[in-house]
């Protein structure tokens, strides 16, 4: 396979970005995941079925664990005084590590339950129905905060940090910064050594828990002589000298009660016995956290868009207008199938990933970040749709609707922002089936700047290799004849699903078929074009949900099949996964067509006269990036603060020194 860095016109930028990522993600799986697969047009049917169970031991420890938190959930949890008081109480984390939430995942040597990752979804899910600030501050203590020392840490370091993080102490993941969201590589926070220690200097923010926690997890990158070296995972303590958590916390739109703290390094000197894993392997790590993280967000999200959707459909039927109930107009019933398709898929989609995670396929890094955007896009949805059933009283803060709908809105942005995790599933969903298809190029046409003589020489030469020509005969008559591949097909499926497994594999050939021809119309241009690559990540993401669904409803009706029809939940979800069905398709054909009749170009050329004109807005009228590398840095308004509850640093750690780390 050629490699695209070697793409004829390609930018600088777009080369380093490259450059970078590869970096990051390391080696390439010699396995293929599911998603990969659909953008070369097959389905590992393998491994979308059977739809993923649960081992029966821990499916009936969880079930436990479940009817222990909803006890505490409906009787104890004080949801709205949370998210009024904008902060989660005490005694609300020590009685969650109590029950045993916050040390699931943690292996039962060291305190915790020892359960697997499935488990762990369905609890954050359940808090969810009730608690989207606790969700959050739940799924960030293990699934990102102390996740890499579960996964990376010696076994020195797993006895003296685990059994605290299962019991006593909240972790925090420090990844993000002031000039750092999504573009992690871009880190500045930097370690110096000192013989056995590393000196850390730098700042951190959004550190969900940070001013709450003992443990923090934090990338740096190692500063040389030559320049900044690569990223590596420390491990450090709230209580070390030079550690300043200057502020606890801001008031936010959403999930009020979670804490964001910032957190400066002064030269905070640390052991190298803090080290997790190999130096130089922070950002892998980063990125490996995260794959449970998007997970775990989602599984939030579903608990939320399914409390609306039951809370929305029970007020349609018991909510006249014109002498009738909501649920009897057609636009109402409109959104309540809408509400129960989305929800079915979204479950097939989260639990059909965490049962990849819990088995430890190879390849997973596209397949988490499309569970995110999918659930995080389609659970946005439906709680919009729940509110706007519910109307006014919606609205309103006792009926605990609104909360959900304030603090769903983060999920879009948070783990990953969803327009970059588009181009993420694009490019590296894409990577490997665009560099075959790249040395097919390289191999038979001519490059701009090669001469006749060559060129006629390398076709010569190259029509004789049996290699080069079996790939690039089915992708010629792809590309300039427009004969599709053959048709993948899914033969696991019931009879009663086979309609519904046919279409989508008709449409997986669409897919893999659209992405060559955009390739070859595009070339080099195409990694500028953003636009166009979301529209193929969303035909590949509609197309991923299609494949859980119909493997979900293959596993319904094989447990159902026999009752008659008289378990109405299973109905239900029987058409909701229909509907579903139609949703995706009306989804992937629009998302076709878009790649030839869209409003792009008028689109850039409003986006530049906008931004010219913004040029000329007076910026103290306005809120700056406070570390913008801008002229206009420090020049922006100041935001207004009277009225808004302040969380001020203090420079005392929230958790004191244990003695048995003292020294």
């Amino acid at each position: 396979m050629a490699d695209l860095k070697s793409l004829k016109g390609i930018s600088a930028a777009d080369k380093k970005l490259l450059e970078q990522a590869e970096e990051w993600l390391g080696a390439e799986p010699t396995k293929l995941g599911v998603v990969k697969n659909l953008f070369w047009g097959r389905v590992r049917e393998e491994l979308y079925f059977p739809y993923p169970q649960q081992d029966a031991r821990e499916q009936a420890e969880c079930d436990q664990l479940l009817a222990r938190l909803d006890e505490y959930l409906r009787s104890e949890h004080p949801s709205i005084q949370i998210d009024q008081e904008q902060e989660i109480p005490r005694w609300v984390v020590d009685r969650l590590f109590e029950i045993g939430v916050l040390g699931m995942t943690i292996a039962k040597e060291y305190g915790g339950l020892g359960m697997g990752i499935t488990s762990y979804n369905r609890v954050l899910e359940r808090i969810g129905m009730y608690c989207g600030s606790t969700a959050v501050m739940v799924s960030a203590h293990q699934s990102i905060g102390c996740k890499a020392v579960m996964l990376f840490g010696n076994d020195e370091q797993k006895k003296k940090w685990l059994p605290k993080l299962a019991k006593e102490w909240l972790s925090a993941f420090c990844l993000s910064e002031p000039n750092v969201g999504c573009d992690a590589g871009g880190a500045e926070t930097y370690f110096e050594r000192d013989g056995d220690y590393y000196i850390i200097h730098g700042e951190k923010k959004w550190a969900t828990s940070g001013a709450l926690s003992g443990l923090f997890t934090v990338m740096a990158r190692e500063k040389t002589p030559e320049g900044n070296g690569k990223i590596s995972a420390i491990v450090v303590h709230p209580w070390m000298d030079g550690v300043d958590i200057f502020q606890k916390n801001r008031s936010k739109c959403g999930i009020r009660g979670t804490w964001q703290a910032r957190i400066r390094f002064h030269g905070v000197r640390v052991h190298k016995s803090h080290l997790l894993g190999k130096e130089g392997r922070g950002l892998q790590m980063a990125l490996s956290c995260l794959n449970y993280g998007r997970c775990t967000l989602s599984a939030g999200m579903l608990g939320g868009a399914r409390r609306v959707r039951d809370q929305a459909t029970k007020w349609a039927q018991t909510r006249f207008q014109f002498q009738a109930p909501l649920a009897k107009q057609e636009l109402v019933r409109k959104h309540i199938a809408h509400m129960s398709a989305l929800d079915y898929a979204m479950d097939a989609v989260l639990y059909l990933t965490t049962g990849m995670l819990d088995r430890k396929d190879d390849d997973i890094q596209v397949e988490t970040a499309i569970c995110k955007v999918f659930c995080s896009e389609m659970g946005w949805q439906v709680v919009n749709d729940g509110l706007q059933v519910m109307g006014g009283e919606g609205y309103m803060t006792e009926n605990e609707v609104e909360r959900v709908f304030r603090d769903s809105r983060i999920n879009l942005i948070v783990e990953g922002a969803n327009e970059v995790m588009q181009s993420y599933v694009f490019g590296y969903g894409g990577k490997q089936l665009a560099e075959q298809m790249l040395g097919v190029k390289q191999a038979l046409m001519k490059d701009p700047d090669e001469s006749l003589g060559g060129f006629v020489g390398k076709v010569i030469r190259n029509s004789f290799n049996m290699r080069i020509m079996k790939l690039a005969i089915p992708l010629g008559m792809e590309v300039f004849l427009g004969i599709r591949r053959r048709l993948p097909r899914i033969g696991a499926v019931q009879p009663e699903l086979r309609a519904e497994a046919d279409r989508i594999g008709r449409l997986v050939r669409e897919l893999t078929y659209q992405f060559k021809m955009m390739s070859y119309k595009y070339d080099v241009r195409l990694l500028e074009r953003q636009s166009l690559q979301a529209r193929i990540a969303d035909a590949a993401m509609w197309l991923h949900a299609w494949c859980c669904t119909l493997s979900k409803l293959d596993q319904d009706m094989r447990q159902h099949r026999g009752n008659g029809g008289s378990d109405l939940e299973y109905q239900r979800d029987k058409m909701a996964a229909f509907h579903f069905f139609d949703i995706a398709e009306c989804a992937v054909h629009e998302s076709f067509r878009a790649l030839y009749e869209n409003p792009d170009e008028t689109m850039l050329v409003c986006a530049d006269t906008t931004l010219a004109h913004a040029d000329t807005l007076p910026p103290d009228q306005y809120v700056i990036p406070e570390h913008s590398p801008t002229p206009l840095r420090g020049k922006g308004r100041t935001p207004r603060q009277e009225g808004i509850r302040q969380f001020p640093g203090d420079g005392i750690p929230a958790v004191a020194r244990p003695a048995e780390f003292v020294g």
